[in-house]
Protein backbone atom coordinates (compact mmCIF):
# COMPACT_ATOMS: atom_id res chain seq x y z
CA UNK A 1 0.00 0.00 0.00
CA UNK A 2 1.20 3.43 -0.76
CA UNK A 3 1.15 6.83 0.73
CA UNK A 4 -1.10 7.96 -1.99
CA UNK A 5 -3.61 5.09 -0.78
CA UNK A 6 -6.70 5.63 0.59
CA UNK A 7 -7.39 3.21 3.78
CA UNK A 8 -10.76 2.51 2.58
CA UNK A 9 -13.10 4.51 0.26
CA UNK A 10 -16.84 4.85 -0.19
CA UNK A 11 -18.13 2.62 -2.92
CA UNK A 12 -22.21 3.95 -2.42
CA UNK A 13 -23.83 7.02 -1.25
CA UNK A 14 -22.11 10.29 -0.53
CA UNK A 15 -21.42 10.88 3.28
CA UNK A 16 -21.52 13.92 5.07
CA UNK A 17 -17.89 15.32 6.56
CA UNK A 18 -20.03 14.40 10.34
CA UNK A 19 -20.79 10.65 8.75
CA UNK A 20 -17.01 9.90 7.19
CA UNK A 21 -15.97 11.34 10.65
CA UNK A 22 -17.89 8.66 12.63
CA UNK A 23 -16.53 6.08 10.70
CA UNK A 24 -12.91 6.97 10.88
CA UNK A 25 -13.53 7.10 14.66
CA UNK A 26 -14.93 3.70 14.59
CA UNK A 27 -12.31 2.52 12.71
CA UNK A 28 -9.46 3.83 14.89
CA UNK A 29 -11.22 2.77 18.41
CA UNK A 30 -11.74 -0.91 16.73
CA UNK A 31 -8.49 -0.92 15.53
CA UNK A 32 -6.75 -0.83 19.33
CA UNK A 33 -6.21 -3.72 21.23
CA UNK A 34 -8.73 -4.19 24.03
CA UNK A 35 -7.51 -2.90 27.40
CA UNK A 36 -6.85 -5.55 30.64
CA UNK A 37 -9.51 -4.81 33.03
CA UNK A 38 -8.81 -3.19 36.13
CA UNK A 39 -7.95 -5.39 39.47
CA UNK A 40 -11.02 -5.82 41.81
CA UNK A 41 -9.64 -3.87 45.03
CA UNK A 42 -11.81 -4.18 48.19
CA UNK A 43 -12.24 -1.45 50.55
CA UNK A 44 -10.67 -1.12 53.85
CA UNK A 45 -14.35 -0.68 55.07
CA UNK A 46 -15.92 -3.57 53.17
CA UNK A 47 -13.04 -5.54 54.54
CA UNK A 48 -13.45 -4.52 58.37
CA UNK A 49 -16.57 -6.18 58.02
CA UNK A 50 -15.22 -9.79 57.36
CA UNK A 51 -14.07 -12.28 59.97
CA UNK A 52 -10.21 -12.48 60.05
CA UNK A 53 -10.57 -16.17 61.74
CA UNK A 54 -12.94 -19.45 61.22
CA UNK A 55 -16.11 -19.55 63.03
CA UNK A 56 -15.77 -21.68 65.89
CA UNK A 57 -17.16 -24.89 65.48
CA UNK A 58 -19.21 -27.02 67.39
CA UNK A 59 -18.10 -29.27 70.12
CA UNK A 60 -17.22 -28.42 73.96
CA UNK A 61 -17.58 -24.98 74.86
CA UNK A 62 -18.49 -23.44 71.42
CA UNK A 63 -21.53 -21.61 72.60
CA UNK A 64 -19.35 -19.82 75.34
CA UNK A 65 -16.59 -18.89 72.20
CA UNK A 66 -19.14 -17.69 70.51
CA UNK A 67 -19.64 -14.86 72.17
CA UNK A 68 -15.53 -14.28 73.08
CA UNK A 69 -14.14 -11.11 71.19
CA UNK A 70 -11.64 -12.69 68.91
Amino acid sequence: MSAEEPLFRVVRGVPTADELAALVGAIVVRSRPAAAPAPVTTSVWARSARPTVAAPSAGPGAWRASGLPR
